[in-house]
Parts: structure tokens; sequence; C-alpha cells
């Protein structure tokens, strides 16, 4: 089964109202590009302008988010996009650390030509990126990127626990780390790549968890400082 094809077949996950629900894949896709930072409170007025839809569809995409750790409902505090802890921080990277060097081996056995082709065109997509400082972009392509290769490994449960683990570091990088650490994905993911197209299970495995171990030493837990511009500027940039 091609990559196109796994992807098909965990979309279904998402119920498809959430698809089409503007409020859950834009204020998703801000989060996943650091556009939004963590702590930015997200009025449900303000999003309901914004997206041009009703306060019902705004509530259903928070709570969405909300189910994924992307966002935090508080009663009669509203809703604003998760602020991990620094011990959330590690548990995410040890949880990733755990899975996803066993689910690159998986990967590494099942891997197809299609699914080393779409691999080298989403590295691409990356590198272009980068070149283009779109950092945001990047950063949310290279979790796809990791994504990507759990559903490879045909094992939709831990696929989707993958999915969430990535989704959430993208707030950790945005509290933790400094942009330049992220830089590194380029030429690990080639390699990464490159063992897929061999088949090499076992230098699959050892690059993926050698290049996830380096990220987490690269979290800082010093929170800087936060953003002036309004919920309206940061999601249309």
């Amino acid at each position: 089964m091609s990559i196109t094809q796994h992807e098909a077949l965990f979309s279904s996950r998402v119920d498809a109202d959430l698809v089409h629900n503007p409020v859950y894949t834009g204020v998703e896709r801000a989060i996943l590009e650091q556009r939004l930072p963590p702590g930015t409170r997200l009025a449900e007025t303000d999003l309901a302008d914004f997206y041009g839809v009703s306060r019902t569809i705004v509530r259903t995409g928070l709570q969405a988010l909300a189910h994924s750790h992307l966002v935090t409902l508080r009663p009669n505090r509203g809703a604003s996009v998760a602020n991990p802890s620094p011990r959330e921080a590690r548990e995410v990277f040890e949880a990733r650390e755990l899975l996803e060097p066993r689910s690159a081996r998986e990967a590494a056995l099942r891997a197809g030509r299609a699914d080393v082709r779409a691999l080298r065109l989403h590295a691409q997509e990356e590198h272009e990126a980068m070149s283009s400082n779109e950092s945001g972009r990047a950063l949310r392509l290279s979790g796809r990127f990791h994504v990507m290769i759990a559903q490879i490994a045909n094992q939709r449960t831990i696929a989707e626990i993958i999915e969430n683990l990535v989704s959430r570091s993208s707030l950790i990088i945005a509290l933790y780390w400094t942009r330049s650490s992220t830089r590194c994905d380029e030429g690990c993911h080639n390699a990464l790549i490159d063992a897929m197209e061999r088949n090499d299970a076992v230098e699959a495995e050892e690059l993926m968890r050698s290049h996830l171990v380096e990220l987490h030493s690269a979290l800082r837990f010093d929170i800087g400082d936060s953003s002036n511009k309004t919920l309206k500027d940061m999601l249309s940039q």
C-alpha cells in the first residue's frame, strides 16, 4: 500500500465536518507554522468574524483542537493556544523517542518506490521553504515528514499517536527551541529517505533515534517575549 493510500485511510479518523471547518483547519495550520504562539487567546467573536462563520462552528473547531492538545479550554476564560510546561515538553519528546525509531524501522521494511518518491518530493518542498526563509511552513512540513514515515509503517494506532505528538511538538518548539536548531532536519531527513530506499531497517531506526535525541537535547526552558500582534494579524500572516 502506497503512502497516498495510507493517507486516505487515516484521514477517515477526522470527522468530515472538521475537515471543512475553517476554524479547525485554519487555527491548526497557524499553530503548526508558529503564527499563533503558545498562550494566545482565541476569542470566539474574533474567530467568527475572521472566518465568517457562526460561533457554533467556532466552538466545534476549538473543541476538536483541544482534544488534540493544541488548544486549552477554560470555563469562563475561553480558549487559548496550549502552553506546554517543561515537563510536558520532555514527555512528548520521550514518547517520540520510544515510538518513532521503531516506526521508522517498520517503514523501511515496507517502503516501496511510490513511498520513497513521495518522501523525496516532500523533502524538496521542505528545502524550498527553508531556502525562502519560510520557517513556519518548513516546520510544519518537517513534522509532516515524520507522520508520513509512520503511515508507511502501516501501524494505524501508532501513526495516530505520532501525528498528535508531532503537532504538539510545534508548540514546544515555539517555547523552548531556537529557530536554528530545526535546520538539521534537511540532512537527517534525506539520510532517512536513503535508508528507506535501501530497505535498511537498522539504519532507519538508528537515524530516527539519533535525530530525535539531538532535537530533544536542543530544548531550553526560558520562555521568550510574547507577541503584541492581534489575533487577526497572526492568522493573516
